[in-house]
């Protein structure tokens, strides 16, 4: 049976909530100052995307543990280190004077940052029962979903009107706000006991996970051809298939695979990934049409993102609610619907598609994924007893990493390969050539100088090979939106299959009956 506290720590739950917020915006908040680091700098950009890379392998390598340090260490203690970790990394990372620095900063950032959601999903669990936790999770849903959407948003406003220091000096405070008040004010509310860590495990674990990262997240800049890329894949994949096999070897494994006997996390955690690979996907094909395509600037395509965030923010405690109430399908089922039909739209953009249908089309997008996020993981974690609460969330975080880096390096390669066949179909350099020489002729037809003419039929070829250019890369992101909605179909699908979580008497088993009875 799963065992709930009388009355739900608040204090503790929002000091968390704090933490938490400041961690995943941070994930966020360097994407639009990376062009003026690396101006600072004076590095090219495969080495300062390490600052963005770097910091989610750590996170994804450290999650997987995240499991164990929830079951051996006690809340205050596991919450006070990690976020005077975290406060270490960005006081060093607002005086980095070198990048090594700075990259420096962001690994102990990361590595500070990275158990506080599963601390704080957990905390939750713990802390409300069965029929209050949809609520409950909307709130964490608020805090996972809207921090990083916000995060280009004022990560664009204090770049272009201070500098990438200000993205640090920022989140300091609350950083250093929540670590004092978690050492007054914090208690112990979940059980701990002696578990031993396996090493090899964390191993595996940390070559497996950082390998798929790794490969994926520079597969866009590398190249699928790269031996830095399919290599580290391959390693990767084959580290974390003996990674599987020895944890259902283990009698008390490092990340228990047993949560997957049960159908709702299982059917769960596959909506969840095939969910987020869209996700990230528009995350990163969005930016590329309205900066790359539309030349909008930083802080105006941040403003475009921010209604999205902000309905996502309002709709995340309803939808809780709405889950208490009528369960997962519906809101699944309508939520994905959304999402299907908005992403389609964005298979349709053109050169000059307005800035208001975008906001528009974008803040629907995000509604539908305010439906979907949350109610799909608070349902898988509902079918598990208490001790494997740790386990399913460092299940569902790991998977959300690699699930994007994976959608994301996909979703960039569909993109480039159609853009590039565009740009073989329209043959710009022959078709530009030839309608330069048309509008001189032309223009000399017409009366105008021969140098003049030729002046003008050079600055048209170059308008117009321009023009061309962003057509065909127009062409690789609608593509790339077409086969993002593809999958998200396929996540409607496995909708219609959600029922209502309950957790099966066998799941509760005779350590857990007896750790009831002592108490």
């Amino acid at each position: 049976m799963q065992q709930t506290i009388k009355k739900p720590p608040y204090l503790m739950i929002a000091i968390l909530f704090v933490g938490a917020f400041v961690a995943f915006l941070n994930n966020t908040l360097l994407n639009v100052a990376l062009p003026s680091i690396m101006d600072d700098f004076d590095v090219e950009p495969p080495t300062v995307q390490w600052l963005a890379t770097g910091y989610m392998l750590i996170t994804g390598i450290l999650v997987p543990a995240s499991a164990f340090l929830i079951t051996r260490f006690k809340n205050k203690t596991l919450f006070v280190t990690s976020m005077a970790i975290f406060v270490v990394g960005t006081a060093l990372a607002i005086w980095s004077p070198t990048f090594e620095i700075l990259l420096t900063a962001r690994m102990i950032q990361a590595v500070g940052a990275a158990v506080m959601g599963p601390l704080l999903m957990n905390v939750m669990l713990a802390s409300f029962p069965v029929e209050k936790r949809g609520a409950a999770l909307g709130i964490f849903g608020l805090v996972m979903i809207m921090a990083p959407a916000i995060g280009p948003t004022l990560s664009g406003y204090l770049v272009e009107h201070f500098s990438w220091h200000y993205l640090f000096i920022v989140i300091l405070p609350f950083a250093v706000i929540s670590l004092l008040l978690a050492v007054f004010k914090f208690d112990n509310i979940m059980e701990t006991r002696k578990v031993s860590i396996d090493v090899f495990s964390i191993i595996l674990s940390t070559i497996g996970f950082g390998g798929l990262l790794y490969g994926f997240s520079t597969a866009s800049q590398a190249g699928w051809d790269a031996i830095e890329v399919w290599g580290t894949i391959a390693i990767g994949t084959i580290a974390l298939i003996l990674f599987v096999v020895r944890q259902l070897k283990l009698d008390k494994p490092l990340l228990s695979l047993e949560t997957y006997k049960s159908p709702m996390f299982a059917l769960s955690s596959a909506i969840s990934v095939v969910n987020a690979m869209a996700l990230f996907s528009g995350m990163i094909l969005i930016p590329l049409y309205v900066q790359n395509v539309r030349g909008i600037e930083p802080l105006d395509a941040g403003l475009m993102l921010l209604p999205g965030a902000i309905i996502m923010g309002l709709m995340s405690p309803i939808t809780g609610k709405l889950f208490d109430k009528i369960g997962p399908r519906p809101l699944a089922l309508v939520g994905l619907t959304i999402i299907i039909v908005s992403t389609f739209f964005f298979t349709q953009l053109e050169l000059d598609t307005s800035y208001t249908h975008l906001i528009i089309i974008y803040t629907v997008r995000m509604f539908g994924i305010s439906l979907v996020m949350m109610p799909i993981m608070t349902n898988g974690l509902n079918s598990l007893p208490q001790r494997l609460n740790p386990h399913g969330t460092a299940i569902n975080n790991t998977l959300q990493q690699v699930a994007g880096a994976i959608g994301s390096a996909i979703m960039i390669t569909i993109m480039t390969n159609r853009m590039n066949s565009s740009v073989e179909d329209m043959d710009i350099e022959k078709t530009v050539a030839q309608k330069a020489k048309d509008k001189a002729m032309e223009l000399i037809s017409g009366g105008t100088d021969q140098t003049e003419a030729q002046t003008q039929a050079t600055k048209y070829a170059k308008d117009l090979a321009s023009t061309m250019a962003k057509q065909a890369q127009i062409d690789g992101i609608n593509f790339a939106f077409l086969i993002s909605t593809f999958i998200s179909v396929v996540a409607l699908i496995l909708g219609f299959f959600l029922k209502r979580a309950t957790v099966p008497a066998k799941h509760v088993d005779n350590a857990e009956k007896e750790a009831v009875e002592k108490k």
